[in-house]
């Protein structure tokens, strides 16, 4: 699906999406990624929903991006899915609020909270 966003004002921006790959900023990665509206992240090792462990979410709870994330969006892909707390004990630990949703729904919640000037940060899973 192709999204369409009249204001990035410079911030990364999930331009399309499909089952086998992300396009931020009209470049396409064919692997997990994180995404934030001043950093993206494409090292995230992370193939599938149930490889998540307490590490990933802990390398998403210290990324230094200078700004601690409002909200983070967890793409599962294309199943919705729900972490069990110990996995994501890290972001709570900082207060940092966990979303679990498909893929998809990540990428379209993402660009609308970027798009408010939120602090948001993406976590999506292909």
């Amino acid at each position: 699906m192709k999204l369409h966003l009249t204001t990035a004002e410079n911030n990364n921006l999930v331009t399309a999406y499909s089952a086998s790959y992300i396009e931020i900023n009209k470049l396409r990665y064919t692997h997990s990624l994180i995404v934030m509206p001043k950093q993206l992240i494409t090292d995230w090792q992370v193939a599938d929903f149930s490889d998540l462990a307490e590490d990933h979410m802990a390398k998403i709870a210290n990324i230094d991006s200078g700004i601690l994330p409002e909200v983070i969006l967890l793409g599962t892909g294309a199943k919705h899915q729900f972490l069990h707390p110990k996995i994501y004990q890290s972001l709570s630990l900082n207060a940092i609020p966990l979303e679990c949703m498909t893929t998809a729904a990540a990428c379209r919640t993402y660009n609308i909270l970027m798009s408010e000037g939120r602090q948001v940060l993406a976590a999506l899973i292909l």
